[in-house]
């Protein structure tokens, strides 16, 4: 299985389920997968509370946060799992 986007490449993602905004249930928190590779985690009112790079395999995401921390998360059934949290697709 090919790594979709191996941190810091400068391939553009265009065509994967996973990229836009994912919410948990409350709307507390919101993580968005952009078209460059990066990602951004709103927590409330702070629209930048995490941010990073992230990869994809399969349907398995690392992170690598601007701070240096590691992460992950899977899609399983069309939710997002990570950190302990269950996060849903945003529709417009």
């Amino acid at each position: 299985m090919e790594r979709i986007k191996p941190f810091n490449s400068n391939k553009t993602i265009t065509t994967t389920h996973y990229l836009g905004v994912w919410v948990t249930r409350d709307g507390f928190i919101r993580h968005q997968f952009l078209p460059n590779g990066r990602y951004v985690e709103a927590r409330g009112d702070n629209e930048n509370a995490f941010a990073g790079y992230y990869s994809v395999l399969g349907n398995h995401v690392e992170y690598l946060d601007d701070t240096g921390f590691t992460a992950e998360g899977d899609f399983i059934d069309g939710a997002f799992f990570h950190a302990g949290m269950v996060f849903y697709k945003e529709t417009a």
